[in-house]
């Protein structure tokens, strides 16, 4: 049996350790590492510190799904919707396009309940940030920042492409140079994420659940989390989630979080003035946020190498969104199914 490591546990990563199980459990024993203390990436779910019950989504917000990937994903979203994982978004979204036949959902336990969906009865690993890998004995040697170097017969990065580029060691020889280049024209935008939580019986006197902003050069998009999901209680203290522009991000990407945040609250304010005072904040620099660039010439996967199989995968190959990530994990299970 192959051992082959996932390295990445977000959309991409989940999604593929789960095709993974189901389709080739004979075949593979699949270990999924993540750098986080959490499954996620950038569909992430943040924990007020003073309630658990209280959440906010830093990353992903909800789902839009044309009809194209309606049916041609409809598996994926039967299966989250029959489980609950995902419901429709009925709340008003103040500001948000309509497009004809599009449908958006919501995830009521937060978003990272998809991907923990996904990793179920997965073998992960948390705190292990890759940083080598080398070819030994005609299998990959992984090293990690913690823990000792560990042999697989293959690996997939789902982490995002810049990340990739700066691994170490043998794979330098793995990528040849057309691959190179094709991924170092890969790009991506910046943002920063705030999340505010408050105690329990806090109102927040807006009419709408979530606000895209046009008319600030701060502030992009606000969430009132709990009412955006239609998950109100009165034993539950709201979160309000707020998403900068990408102009913002770009000014202030140098920049440290703990800088940036007073900032965005002082954005907030005028936007929201009379807003109550949070019980504690969460400020999060989303440095690979969205793909504006994707990879060229690369559906869904980038093999680099094929004994012993080595492949990149991710938004950075697709698009950013539930169906991008879907389409590329499906093209690397298609590797995968090919070389096993």
């Amino acid at each position: 049996m192959a051992r082959v490591l996932i390295v990445g546990a977000g959309l991409t990563g989940s999604l593929c350790a789960s095709l993974f199980r189901r389709e080739l459990s004979s075949k593979l024993q699949v270990m999924v590492w993540d750098k986080a203390r959490g499954a996620g990436g950038r569909m992430n779910t943040s924990r007020s510190p003073h309630d658990p019950n209280c959440t906010a989504d830093l990353g992903a917000q909800y789902i839009t799904v044309t009809p194209y990937y309606a049916e041609k994903h409809q598996s994926f979203y039967e299966e989250l919707l029959s489980r609950s994982i995902l419901k429709p978004l009925l709340s008003l979204v103040e500001g948000m396009a309509p497009k004809e036949g599009t449908c958006n959902y919501v995830a009521p336990q937060g978003i990272s309940s998809i991907v923990k969906h996904y990793l179920a009865d997965s073998d992960v690993l948390y705190d292990r940030h890759v940083t080598h890998i080398n070819l030994k004995e005609g299998k990959l040697e992984v090293y990690s920042k913690s823990g000792p170097s560990e042999m697989f017969d293959a690996v997939v990065l789902t982490m995002p492409v810049p990340q990739t580029l700066q691994l170490q060691g043998h794979i330098e020889t793995f990528i040849n140079e057309s691959q190179r280049q094709r991924l170092e024209a890969a790009s991506y935008s910046s943002r920063f994420a705030l999340a505010l939580f408050y105690k329990a019986g806090t109102q927040i006197g807006v009419p709408w659940a979530a606000n895209y902003i046009t008319n600030n050069p701060c502030i992009r998009f606000i969430s009132i989390d709990s009412k955006k999901r239609s998950l109100e209680s009165p034993e539950v203290g709201p979160s309000i989630v707020v998403h900068t522009t990408v102009q913002f991000g770009l000014k202030m990407l140098h920049k440290d979080k703990e800088e940036v945040e007073p900032l965005i609250l002082d954005q907030l304010r005028q936007v929201l003035p009379g807003l109550p005072r949070s019980t504690s904040t969460k400020c999060h620099k989303w440095r690979y946020s969205q793909v504006i660039n994707a990879v060229s010439n690369c559906p869904g996967q980038m093999t680099l190498g094929v004994q012993p199989l080595l492949v990149c995968g991710g938004d950075a190959f697709t698009h950013s969104n539930f169906d991008g990530c879907t389409e590329s994990a499906l093209a690397i299970l298609d590797v995968f199914k090919c070389h096993f």
